[in-house]
């Protein structure tokens, strides 16, 4: 894996098309696709900083950076909706001559990886769905703060209180970063365009049919924590009960960031549903 000195969420660019995509590769073996959600500020390396260096021990990781995300370029006025982020996966896919992977999908990275599964089955081992959006549900007060972010020191502390259930984790320094990082360059500008007001549609956007949602044919594991304030515990169970082959597990005194909260337990349980063979 290349990342840049200055930066480690600076990995490979990669040019599809008009747009440049940062992307993390990491390891050898079995590949796994890792989507990141839809926080300001966020980046590939961001979400799943915790996760890439334990999963790329047993197993080939690539986690891009989505459209209109991150340190990935695409042409200003470009549309950005479901359509261009499955589109994004598969030219990724191409382009690394990876015919089929394992998808772990996180809150918006969620209902992405689930539209991949939909759309095109055969490229789609198993799932991982975490605080994952895809169906339909009134828009949370939470995620409502999440999409409506301003940038301030005082919101992005507001808001990391409402990711996480242990506020101990709260420091000045984590604030600190995720405040800059939602403020670099046209970060802001690009992120305020994505899930404009009213922000309803946003979640409609990323919702499929239950018709759909029943269709899924890959073994898929749903992680929730109890007491996320961004998408509500009764999305995944909902999901549970409309994926065939579905299996949920949910981790109490945890919020919506449990690939942070409860990384040792989150990365463990991922790397046996992906890695392990199913007897």
């Amino acid at each position: 894996m290349t990342t840049s000195a200055a930066s480690p969420e600076i990995a490979r660019a990669l040019t599809l098309g008009e747009c440049t995509i940062n992307v993390h590769d990491a390891g050898q073996g079995e590949p796994i696709l890792l989507i990141h959600g839809s926080g300001p500020g966020v980046t590939a390396w961001a979400n799943w900083r915790g996760v890439i260096p334990v999963l790329a021990q047993r197993a080939r990781v690539v986690a891009p950076d989505m459209l209109g995300f991150g340190y990935t370029s695409c042409p200003p006025g470009m549309p950005l909706n479901v359509d261009a982020w499955v589109k994004q996966l598969t030219d990724l896919l191409d382009a690394l001559d990876l015919p089929k992977v394992s998808v772990v999908g996180n809150s918006f990275g969620g209902a992405i990886a689930l539209a991949l599964a939909h759309r095109h089955p055969e490229r789609v081992k198993r799932l991982v769905l975490m605080g994952a959006v895809g169906v339909s549900f009134p828009i949370s007060e939470g995620l409502e703060k999440v999409w409506g972010y301003q940038p301030s020191l005082e919101a992005m502390r507001e808001l990391i209180g409402v990711f996480a259930f242990d506020h101990r984790i709260i420091t000045d320094d984590l604030v600190k970063m995720r405040y800059e990082a939602s403020t670099r360059a046209d970060v802001q500008q690009r992120f305020a365009a994505l899930f404009p007001p009213p922000r309803q549609r946003g979640v409609e956007m990323l919702a499929l049919p239950e018709a759909a949602l029943r269709g899924i044919t890959q073994q898929t594991l749903i992680i929730h924590g109890r007491d996320d304030r961004v998408i509500p515990l009764e999305v995944s169970e909902r999901l549970l009960r409309l994926i065939p082959h579905a299996d949920l597990h949910v981790f109490g005194e945890c919020g919506h960031w449990v690939q942070i909260e409860k990384a040792g337990a989150f990365t463990r349980l991922i790397s046996e549903f992906l890695l392990e063979e199913k007897k």
